[in-house]
């Protein structure tokens, strides 16, 4: 089946340009150095699939037109993969059901910690997002397509990437484990997180991505999660000819 990702967010978790930076990528004219904070949306069969929502989740679904969500599914709790939920209202009030979101059990937890009054029932706030949590407990098949969790480190923690037919979503990891790696063969497209030059304690830096990416061998391997040290175009023309920057608002088709 064919199917069509868009990013939706490709920077850290400060954003491009970053508060109070007048560094050259901060203050770049290219619109591909503006990056707002990391997610995808899946399409596929008259279905949308959403990976995290951010807190430009709303900039975000303005700018692409996007009418309707029929999942979610969340990498982590760390706030730059988030604080959009809220803004999952108004796409629940037009779905003929909860949009069911999916998680691991301690990105669940904290979720549901954070956004209370959204899942507590005894709280009868009539516009809250009509959503429902589910705890991710193996392969998860959303319309026709499975999607498979993909455990990886982000420094000492282990959070969820996700596979999807012939792609993979990587973000904020900075090792992924060998049972995992077994696991991401004959891909089309891969995301992997490279957040800078430098090594960083909890992401991928782009010299490791590099690397991470020659031994999978996927078809196309697209960075993101990526700061303000790494200009587009400079980068770009640094990478091998299947390696490249993604850049917010960019389509691919693959087969899911």
């Amino acid at each position: 089946m064919k199917a069509t990702v868009t990013v939706l967010g490709s920077g850290t978790s400060m954003g491009v340009p970053t508060i109070g930076c007048d560094c050259a990528v901060c203050t770049s004219p290219d619109p591909r150095d503006r990056r707002t904070r990391p997610s995808i949306l899946v399409e596929y069969g008259g279905h949308s699939v959403l990976i995290d929502t951010g807190p430009d989740f709303r900039e975000q679904a303005l700018r692409e037109k996007i009418h309707h969500v029929d999942a979610v599914l969340y990498t982590h709790a760390h706030a730059d993969h988030i604080l959009g939920l809220d803004d999952l209202r108004p796409l629940s009030f037009r779905h003929s059901d909860r949009i069911p979101l999916y998680a691991d059990e301690g990105t669940a937890a904290v979720i549901e910690t954070m956004f209370r009054y959204t899942f507590d029932d005894e709280i009868t706030y009539a516009t809250k997002a009509q959503v429902t949590m589910n705890r991710l407990n193996g392969p998860l098949n959303l319309f026709g397509a499975v999607f498979e969790r993909i455990p990886v480190m982000h420094g000492a923690i282990e959070i969820s990437g996700f596979r999807f037919g012939n792609a993979a979503y990587l973000t904020d990891m900075s090792s992924i484990p060998e049972s995992s790696m077994a696991r991401l063969s004959g891909l089309d497209i891969l995301f992997l997180d490279a957040l800078r030059r430098r090594p960083h304690p909890t992401h991928s830096n782009l010299e490791n991505s590099v690397e991470l990416a020659k031994t999978l061998a996927p078809a196309r391997t697209l960075f993101t999660h990526i700061s303000h040290d790494l200009g587009h175009e400079e980068t770009n023309n640094m990478l091998p000819a299947n390696m490249q920057l993604c850049y917010d608002g960019q389509k691919l088709e693959f087969e899911i």
